[in-house]
């Protein structure tokens, strides 16, 4: 393993806060968004925004790249590989329809973290049994309007997940994700998660570094 990948592997494993966010291109903030999130607490920032063509995408990955760059955060790239690799990504995040993690793998090289969406707990066990996959989320938890149409998995998935992990030598991290906010959370950290993904919980906050503190520290308690 190279001191790379450790030096990944190591903020990974300590990462309780992973924020996804557009490239707010409507409020035109992007950068200051990003400085105030990482500022918060984020440990990880995704950009998602699927409305972006690629050289759209790539520029505003080049703010998140050196924003995060600045504050010891890792950044995530969503869907993409060729992207990821193209902008030296420390994360890439794919769905179950998208490129398999070996498949992510071959493109990305040994470095890049690789993280997968789940479903459900044949899913959740699929990711903790593949040796690509470095971290994997679990849900949605709510119904969200980032995931129309993805039906909710309740807290009961939380649940079988922590129960998959317990006891698991070296397991690999997972996090809990949709609708999750501060008046949520406790109920997620209740059901056995001990990292969580937001969205608009930060993303429509109207103090975003504020909101980002909050649920860092509730994840840290």
């Amino acid at each position: 393993m190279s001191a790379l990948r450790r030096e990944r592997a190591a903020r990974l494993a300590a990462a309780r806060l992973y924020v996804c966010t557009g490239a707010r291109t409507e409020r035109g903030d992007l950068e200051e968004f990003l400085h105030a999130v990482c500022a918060g607490g984020a440990d990880v920032v995704q950009l998602r925004d699927k409305s972006l063509e690629v050289d759209a995408e790539l520029e505003a990955l080049d703010v998140l790249a050196r924003v995060a760059a600045e504050h010891g955060t890792l950044f995530a790239v969503n869907d993409r590989a060729d992207v990821a690799a193209l902008v030296g990504a420390d994360v890439f995040h794919g769905g179950q329809h998208d490129l398999s993690p070996a498949q992510a793998r071959a493109l990305l090289g040994p470095d890049v973290l690789i993280g997968r969406s789940t479903h459900s707990a044949a899913q959740a066990r699929a990711a903790l049994e593949d040796p690509e996959v470095d971290y994997f989320c679990t849900g949605p938890l709510w119904e969200t309007p980032t995931k129309p149409g993805r039906a909710a998995t309740g807290l009961g998935l939380v649940e079988e997940t922590a129960a998959l992990t317990a006891g698991r030598a070296g397991t690999v991290p997972w996090f809990a994700i949709g609708g999750i906010d501060a008046d949520r959370l406790p109920a997620v950290l209740a059901a056995g998660a001990r990292r969580a993904v937001v969205v608009r919980a930060v993303t429509e906050a109207a103090d975003p570094e504020a909101a980002a503190r909050r649920l860092r520290e509730l994840l840290s308690a």
